[in-house]
Order: C-alpha cells, then structure tokens, then sequence
C-alpha cells in the first residue's frame, strides 16, 4: 500500500510522515508531496519518494499521485486559495486513482461561524462530490497556536484575548498527526467524520495558567474588547489584517467554535491528548 501526504515539509505534514513511519510504514511505501525538492531533502534521504508539484499545477499533482493508493490531503496554508487548490489535488487523486483520501477540516465544521470553514466547507463538499472514499479529520486548535504568547507572557506577565469565558478543546499537532496515520492505515473509517478535540478543554485563564507553567512565572488572562486586543498584537508585530483577523476570532471562539465534547481524538490515537503546556513546552 502506497501512501501519499501533501505538505510534506510543513509542520503537519512532517509529522504525519514521522507518525507513519513509527506506525511501522516503509520509507519506501511513502510519498512526500511537496512544493520543493530541496526543502523536503532530509525526507529524500530516508528512502521517502518525492512527488514534487505545486497546488497550481494539476498535471504535475496527477504524476505525483501516480501509484498512489491512499492519501493524506493536508488542507493548504493559503487562506483564500485553498479551495482551488484542493480542487487541483482532489482532481489528480481521481486521475491517478487513489482510492482513499483522509482530509484535515475544522472542528465543528457543520456549526462554524470562523472565517477558515468556508474554505473547509467546500473542500468537504468536493470530496463528496468526487466518488473517492474519504474520511473527514475534523481538526481542533493546536496549542501550539498559542506560542507567541510565551513572548507576551515573558515580557508583560499577561496572555491577552478577547474570548471571554471561552473553553478550546486543543491538542498538540502530533496528536492530530497521529490521528491522520492511524486513520490513513487502517480499515472501516471511509465515509466517517471525526470531531478532533482534545481534552481537558481550557478557558483563557487556564491557558495563561499553562504559558505560566512553560514560563516558570505567574501569567494571567487579561480579556479585552477586539478593538483592543487587535491593537495589542499590533503592538507586538503583526500586520494590522493579520491582527484584525485574529482579534476577529476570539467572540467566535467565546461562543463555542473550538469546543467540544468528542473523544473521537483520545479513540483514534489510544491515548490522552497532549496539554498544552507540555506542547508549548515542545
């Protein structure tokens, strides 16, 4: 069995490929689909083939796929061009006859108000559309998200939002990563949504409590209107659309975006999901 997995080089991607490998997957049972052979070298080196092809180029992504059986469809950085994107991907797994594809959407998918799930939202509806087996990875928050605030947390002893008495049911990245392998090698999980979430899920407070933890120091939530927490990551550095969309999020976050009850993530992986200060820490 031949697996595939997009975005080979990215944070994601790179751990799906160490999780397939520790699952007992052969180096040479595995394709890295990547933008860049130069970048994706150290995957070269362990006997991983390189599909190289950017998301642009259908044709390229079809003889990258050619010999495929399964794939992992990683969803695209590129917020706004993802939807052509996948388009292209999905279109040269069914090309080159891939049997399966397990794609990582959004938490919550169904209910979202976020401004990500459009995106994810057709991408779901084009693997329906597609006649290629699937299974949906509907993937919470990374806690990893949250590094920047070892910074802000450093230097002014807060962590700064505007989500109220919001609960996020993160999780490492490794853990969806792992989550993704286990589905993309095994049996029985066609057709089937999975809600991603880690557990305990924490409010604010509680994840300044682990960046305080990480810190070795007292950090505490400070909530702020959007206005003002936009203005607080541009004090730090972001970009003003950047920080906008950011600030946008968290009234979405505070009415439940990111929570969630499922255990599907602790079931697939057979284990407790990662806290987050034990992923910051990482």
């Amino acid at each position: 069995m031949r697996i595939a997995v997009t975005g080979a080089t990215g944070h994601l991607g790179g751990l799906i490929i160490e999780s397939l490998l520790q699952r007992g997957v052969a180096a040479s049972d595995l394709v890295a689909v990547v933008r860049s052979a130069e970048k994706a070298q150290p995957l070269s080196d362990q006997g991983i083939a390189l599909g190289v092809a950017s998301y642009e180029d259908e044709a390229a992504l079809t003889a990258a796929l050619s010999g495929v059986d399964r794939l992992v469809l990683v969803s695209g950085s590129e917020v706004g061009q993802r939807v052509a994107q996948h388009t292209n991907i999905i279109n040269a797994a069914k090309a080159a006859h891939v049997s399966f594809i397990a794609y990582t959407s959004l938490l919550n998918l169904d209910t979202s108000e976020l401004g990500l799930a459009p995106e994810h939202a057709a991408t779901e509806q084009l693997l329906a559309d597609s006649g290629i087996d699937h299974t949906r990875l509907r993937n919470g928050w990374y806690w990893e998200n949250y590094a920047s605030a070892l910074a802000s947390g450093e230097a002014t002893g807060k962590f700064f939002g505007a989500a109220g008495s919001a609960k996020v049911s993160g999780a490492a990245r490794r853990d969806y990563a792992e989550a993704a392998a286990v589905v993309v090698t095994g049996e029985n999980h066609a057709g089937k949504v999975y809600e991603l979430a880690g557990a305990p899920a924490l409010t604010y407070p509680e994840i300044a409590a682990a960046v305080g933890d990480v810190l070795g120091k007292e950090v505490t939530y400070e909530n702020q209107t959007v206005a003002e927490y936009q203005a607080t990551l541009e004090g730090f550095g972001l970009p003003s659309e950047v920080a906008a969309m950011f600030a946008s999020m968290d009234p979405i976050i505070e009415q439940g975006a990111l929570y969630s009850e499922s255990t599907d993530l602790q079931d697939l992986i057979g284990r407790p999901s990662t806290s987050a200060a034990e992923a910051l820490k990482a």
